[in-house]
């Protein structure tokens, strides 16, 4: 299944996104989910043209894995657990997903 981008018409995996990082303290949420959608998260950055899948700005909010894993739908908490943790990304323990260990 495609990944289509609705704004520009443009599928999302050959189209090269911006985005803005976004500091988070230890211990703090690090995981950006679209609101708007519910089917983008990213760690510790937020797209600058809004949401691939909806095209929605300003729609992002921090959450834990383990929050997402208690509302997320199946395909959120998937893509969720298959984040890599970045430079700018400081939280480790629970929300590092098994894969990583």
């Amino acid at each position: 299944m495609s990944n289509f981008y609705p704004r520009t018409g443009f599928d999302v995996m050959t189209e090269s996104q911006s985005f803005w990082p976004v500091e988070c303290a230890q211990g703090e949420p690090d995981l950006f989910v679209c609101l708007t959608c519910f089917d983008e998260v990213f760690r510790a950055k937020m797209p600058v043209d809004g949401c691939p899948s909806c095209g929605a700005v300003a729609a992002f909010e921090p959450f834990s894995l383990d929050a997402i894993r208690e509302w997320g739908t199946e395909n959120l908490i998937k893509k969720a657990e298959q984040l890599p943790f970045s430079s700018s990304s400081s939280n480790t323990g629970s929300d590092q997903p098994a894969s990583s260990i």
